[in-house]
């Protein structure tokens, strides 16, 4: 008897992981997005402060430092991620430029990875770091979001 609840729990488990896979190769958006756990995520942050500063940037999560990067005038960095099983995935960085020092949360999955989200879910998170505000591009409709600095 409990093998064939093991073999059922197998099957539905290898079910569910040949879905997680199919829904990954659809491209660039998936109906998926934002309803699975483990959604891939790119995010990828470009200094676009308009007195042409040099940007330092430092992204953290609850279990990895993504360190520091310095970042020239146009210049970008990313990391890739899969956002966890209780999606409570969130990533935070502090930008620093000549008299600043910002932080704001450059992944959170209410906003980035939620179907019901005003600002739709991305999978290639794309930011653009102005003074005044970061920016998420929507590559779809080429509409940049721009949200408050938490600090």
């Amino acid at each position: 008897m409990a093998s064939s609840t093991n073999n059922q729990l197998i099957l539905v488990l290898f079910s569910f992981l040949l879905i997680l896979k199919t829904s990954s190769s659809f491209g660039n958006h998936s109906s998926t997005d934002g309803i699975l756990p483990f959604a891939p995520k790119h995010v990828v942050v470009v200094n676009k402060l308009t007195s042409q500063a040099k940007l330092i940037a430092h992204c953290t999560n609850k279990k990895k430092d993504l360190g520091v990067k310095e970042l020239l005038p146009g210049s970008s960095f990313d990391f890739r991620f899969r956002v966890n099983l209780r999606k409570t995935t969130r990533y935070i960085c502090t930008f620093e430029w000549p008299g600043n020092k910002v932080t704001f949360d450059i992944f959170r999955v209410d906003r980035d990875d939620t179907p019901k989200s005003e600002f739709g879910v991305c999978r290639e998170c794309i930011w653009y770091i102005y003074e005044p505000a970061p920016c998420r591009l929507d590559r779809d409709a080429g509409i940049p979001y721009c949200f408050d600095w938490n600090s």
